[in-house]
């Protein structure tokens, strides 16, 4: 199935933030240690749960999960080899709640493996970089349907031309938002006319807009 509407959109802030991206089509998302501003959503099927990664907690993870029964979840990250097994078994007991569970390889001696080491059922999840890290393996191991992490639109933008893109998580422009900025569809910039609602609002608005004619990849063959 084509969809040239581009992948997938979703955001997890405040309560204000999700409902002005649910106007142009984003679908809510949370951390499972804070789903305050999602308890009054359309969140189970279509919500994204994400995880806290530095101090992760599976059994609080999995309750959230089981509470929300969202459309897509993130296992832990694949730091370590050593780990893919139990990561593995956390991850087939969090699908038994999600639609899709999304695994995020970290490890370089991951690289060239995934067809081997990777279940198909699972979503590739890749951690756009940042300041705070990133997804070390090169986009080339990443050649089936892939959800992008976090980071800034311009960079996802880049990433979706060298992998096949379903999903995006994205909340960097509320913190540009804060300070006045707003993204302009190519980068982020003083807004002409300022307020927090109006940066908001038109970085939303050209980020989906620059989605617009992506094909993303198709998720109804998983789950």
């Amino acid at each position: 199935m084509n969809n040239k509407a581009g992948p997938i959109k979703f955001v997890a802030h405040s309560k204000r933030v999700i409902d002005l991206a649910s106007q142009y089509g984003w679908r809510p998302g949370a951390r499972y240690t804070n789903t305050r501003d999602v308890r009054h959503t359309n969140f189970a099927g279509v919500g994204f749960l994400d995880i806290q990664w530095k101090r992760y907690d599976f059994n609080r993870h999995l309750d959230a999960v089981v509470k929300l029964r969202p459309f897509m979840t993130v296992a832990r990250d694949i730091e370590s080899v050593l780990q893919l097994d139990d990561i593995l078994r956390e991850a087939m007991e969090l699908k038994r709640h999600a639609v899709h569970v999304v695994l995020v390889p970290k490890d370089p001696k991951l690289h060239g493996r995934f067809e081997e080491l990777l279940p198909k059922p699972f979503i590739l999840g890749f951690s756009v970089p940042t300041r705070y890290g990133g997804t070390p393996l090169a986009p080339v191991n990443f050649n089936r349907p892939v959800h992008l992490l976090g980071g800034r639109p311009d960079v996802q933008l880049h990433y979706a031309q060298t992998m096949p893109v379903a999903s995006v998580d994205c909340n960097r422009f509320t913190l540009d938002a804060a300070f006045g900025d707003y993204f302009d569809g190519e980068i982020f910039r003083p807004h002409p006319d300022g307020g927090y609602e109006r940066c908001l609002r038109d970085s939303i608005r050209n980020i989906t807009s620059g989605w617009s004619g992506y094909e993303a990849a198709d998720l109804s063959g998983l789950g």
